[in-house]
């Protein structure tokens, strides 16, 4: 089976949702937030199911599931349905002889999220056919989502670019948290500049964006800083130099422009 080649725009939006009966089998933060996006779409929704739960009547099954149990839970589908999975990182391959679509929304989905967090965000597609591209269109484009379709060979890559600008963001943002509050700083004293800077990024690009002492080459004040960090949280010294490195490329590539 082949999955959709990679395109290089979004897919075009459709008005109207289709008219599909759909299962989500998996009720963690993905799975409840389509089923819930979904159903207020106007689609027959079964689930949020729990795992090993056998989906009946339906025209598609989307596995909400860990990525590591998409194919256990891919074999327990009767044949029929277009069975899906919402992993960014994952091929078609994992879904056995069904007809298999993929949909994985590029948006952090906190515990408890409304459906209207996916609005505008992209999600990456693919389909084993036409029919089952289609399929991940619709479903995509019915919750809001702007389908993109993402090439087989890409996924990994796709999916860490994922990980750096939203699950890594929050580990740093940690860290920071971390320092500041020895400080006497609170998170929400760094909120704004942690806005300002994502719509900097988001407006301008990375090198325009780039402030602070390595950008400025104010190399007395790196130091200083990495000495405050190696006394108050030294367990964070490999990640500041490591920063730093890579800001100071980030740096120069800005002024060789």
């Amino acid at each position: 089976m082949q999955e959709l080649e990679r395109h290089h725009h979004p897919l075009p939006v459709r008005a109207h949702p289709p008219s599909r009966r759909v299962a989500i089998v998996g009720s963690g933060r993905v799975g409840s937030v389509l089923a819930a996006g979904l159903t207020e779409a106007g689609l027959l929704v079964s689930g949020p199911l729990r795992r090993g739960e056998r989906p009946e009547d339906v025209d598609a099954v989307l596995l909400c599931v860990p990525d590591d149990e998409i194919a256990a839970a891919a074999a327990t589908v009767a044949p029929g349905p277009l069975v899906g999975h919402c992993s960014g990182a994952t091929g078609l391959d994992v879904l056995g002889a069904h007809e298999a679509f993929s949909l994985h929304p590029l948006m952090t989905v906190a515990a408890g999220a409304d459906p209207a967090v996916l609005a505008g965000a992209g999600a990456a597609v693919a389909g084993s056919t036409p029919r089952a591209v289609a399929a991940a269109t619709e479903l995509a484009q019915a919750v809001g989502l702007r389908p993109i379709a993402v090439a087989p060979a890409d996924r990994a890559a796709y999916h860490a670019a994922a990980s750096i600008a939203s699950n890594f963001l929050i580990t740093l943002e940690a860290a920071a948290e971390r320092l500041a509050g020895g400080a006497g700083v609170q998170r929400a004293d760094l909120v704004p500049l942690v806005r300002a800077t994502v719509d900097n990024w988001a407006r301008l690009g990375p090198e325009p964006a780039l402030t602070g002492p390595v950008a400025r080459g104010d190399e007395r004040t790196v130091a200083r800083q990495r000495g405050a960090v190696a006394e108050r949280a030294p367990e964070l010294l490999p990640l500041f130099d490591a920063l730093v490195a890579a800001t100071r490329t980030l740096a120069s590539e800005a002024v060789a422009a």
